[in-house]
């Protein structure tokens, strides 16, 4: 089985890259949901692996003020859940609180499907600030 390897980026509205990381997928289509989810899930795993001091995602965990770092959590080596970030991750998808460009257009719709290829970007540009989990 050959995985997909693809690079996803955090943006501001002019183009700077704020954040950048890479998901591996193990097929070549997928659905905006699944590219969130593992998103998400990805950073919150590698955030409660090491505990760093400040965690760097897509969304804000809830007790954690944001920083030039990312977020700082206000009880210092908790766990995030990467459950309720995802759930809080989708819930602002579909309420217009980012959105995603896929090789330079805007995913539509939660099930879009996306055909993935060695060239593909996708940005996430948020609209307002992200609370959750």
């Amino acid at each position: 089985m050959e995985f997909m390897t693809i690079t996803i980026k955090d943006e501001t509205f002019a183009g700077q890259v704020l954040h950048q990381v890479l998901l591996e997928f193990q097929t070549q289509t997928v659905t905006v949901k699944e590219i969130i989810e593992k998103r998400v899930t990805t950073e919150v795993e590698a955030y409660n692996q090491k505990m760093p001091d400040y965690f760097r995602g897509l969304i804000e965990p809830t007790e954690a003020e944001k920083t030039l770092n990312g977020y700082k959590l206000k009880h210092n080596k908790r766990r995030i859940d990467a459950e309720q970030q995802v759930y809080t991750a989708l819930d602002a998808f579909q309420k217009n609180g980012f959105f995603m460009l896929i090789d330079n257009f805007q995913a539509e719709s939660l099930e879009q499907l996306i055909e993935l290829q060695p060239s593909t970007t996708i940005s996430f540009i948020k609209l307002t600030p992200l609370v959750g989990g």
